[in-house]
């Protein structure tokens, strides 16, 4: 008999994804729009890159936080406070008269965003029947996925018919709504705890996020062994130790890093940080491959990416169902080696790659990605006590941003190390790049899927002692 989800549960759900849509949606649909606001506040294309790297980090640091928030404050209070924030930051960017302004409304988008995204899981592992997890998780996974896909193009047509300020007025509905519902529907006590807020631990670690993620971005630039990377490298290094040290030893805890003592836990966590890492990665290496190697137009480029990215999309849901019926090992195995067979193919065929050969490659890639990505997240909850699926959410989301961030910064690095060189024309050092990352990128995937066999081995394992 199938277990039944209350309307309530669902109506919250939606209040929850229709936030995270449009924050992940405006993520994406910024990049297009680049050019001309280098040109409108007449500041450089690396300034204003930390619309996106800015954003992405700021939703990184208050992830960490939501383990806390959900078991200090009521659900509905949360995302009262992350709808609020979203809409305020959205008014702030359609009305910006300079950068700075921009960037701050984007910088306040991107709290709401880090607030809505675990809020939205957070209901799933609590209020969903434990049979219907991976499903629901497979609808959130699709929503997570579709918005990127659909922002590069969202964002190209209203900047090309219109002002990009549209690109917040239009989505301000969206936003309203969900709050709405928000309030009306959402209802989660808190699992309740005495200890104080870590602000410490806190501060370490978006020393340690923003340390790493300038460290890798100014890796495209200077040579490694440089001091613009090695310093923030060095502190980075310094400021997660103390992050560690402070978290785990002192009277408060910003999440409960014991969860990663569990072998299960860290390999799903492992699996999970590369997935996200070769999606967002690769998203950003098959534009400028096909622009630079294939020499497509910029609307060719960023086209490749769009059947994949709706095919991964409506797979989630796909891999969800199976979870549920057929337990995780399966769709995340057979996720895993299509991710590793979709970057074979970058790999052994990119001599005779075509923007098609392009798009079939990027499918077969997606298809694993969607596989396995979700139902990653879903397998560690459910291996850890109920008291810790606010840790895994809390960690697990900001891992997933984390590994975007440093994904596209390293993807770039290793391209642009190439293109820097001095041996051939400009092209074949392009296709230099794109060959190390896409080797990068399939050596990663196999790491991943011997991870999840250990991972489900060891899963095996346990089951087998406790029957």
């Amino acid at each position: 008999m199938e277990e039944k989800i209350n309307h309530r549960t669902l109506l919250s759900l939606l209040a929850t994804a229709l936030l995270s849509f449009t924050g992940i949606l405006t993520e994406t649909s910024m990049n297009v729009t680049f050019p001309e606001l280098s040109k409108l506040f007449g500041v450089t294309l690396d300034t204003i890159q930390w619309l996106t790297t800015g954003y992405l980090l700021m939703v990184t640091i208050v992830m960490a936080t939501t383990a806390y928030l959900l078991k200090r404050f009521p659900a509905k209070g949360i995302y009262v406070f992350a709808a609020s924030a979203f809409i305020l930051g959205d008014l702030m960017c359609a009305l910006a008269p300079n950068f700075i302004m921009l960037l701050i409304g984007r910088i306040i988008q991107a709290i709401a965003t880090g607030l809505s995204t675990p809020l939205m899981f957070h209901i799933i592992f609590t209020q969903i029947p434990k049979g219907r997890i991976g499903s629901m998780t497979g609808l959130a996974g699709m929503v997570i996925s579709l918005a990127p896909a659909l922002g590069p193009t969202y964002g190209g047509v209203i900047s090309s018919v219109t002002s990009w300020r549209l690109i917040f007025w239009l989505i301000l509905p969206i936003v309203l709504i969900g709050l709405f519902l928000g309030i009306r529907y959402i209802d989660i006590a808190p699992f309740g705890t005495e200890e104080a807020f870590d602000f410490l631990s806190l501060g370490l670690l978006a020393v340690t996020l923003t340390s790493f993620v300038y460290a890798v971005s100014r890796a495209a630039a200077d040579p490694l062994t440089s001091v613009p990377v090695l310093l923030p490298l060095v502190i980075g290094i310094i400021g997660l130790g103390l992050f560690i040290l402070t978290n785990h030893h002192g009277t408060t805890g910003l999440m409960d890093l014991g969860i990663l003592k569990q072998a299960t836990t860290s390999l799903s966590a492992f699996t999970y940080f590369s997935l996200q890492f070769i999606n967002i990665g690769i998203s950003f290496v098959i534009p400028v491959y096909c622009q630079y190697v294939l020499h497509t137009s910029a609307m060719v480029a960023g086209l490749t990416l769009l059947p994949g990215s709706i095919i991964g999309a409506l797979t989630s849901p796909f891999a969800g169902s199976l979870a549920d019926s057929r337990g995780y090992a399966l769709p995340i195995t057979i996720g895993l080696g299509c991710l590793t067979l979709g970057g074979l193919v970058f790999v052994l065929a990119q001599p005779w790659l075509t923007a098609f050969w392009v798009i079939i490659a990027f499918c077969i890639l997606r298809f694993g990605f969607n596989m396995g990505f979700s139902n990653s997240i879903s397998n560690a909850s459910l291996n850890v006590p109920k008291k810790n699926t606010a840790d895994v959410n809390s960690f697990f989301n900001m891992l997933q941003q984390f590994a975007g961030s440093i994904g596209v910064g390293m993807m770039a690095a290793i391209m642009a190390a190439s293109q820097n060189g001095t041996h051939g024309s400009f092209v074949a050092r392009s296709y230099t790049g794109g060959r190390y990352d896409y080797l990068f990128v399939t050596v990663l995937s196999v790491c991943a899927l011997i991870a999840a066999i250990i991972n489900f081995r060891i899963q095996k394992s346990d089951h087998a002692e406790h029957a």
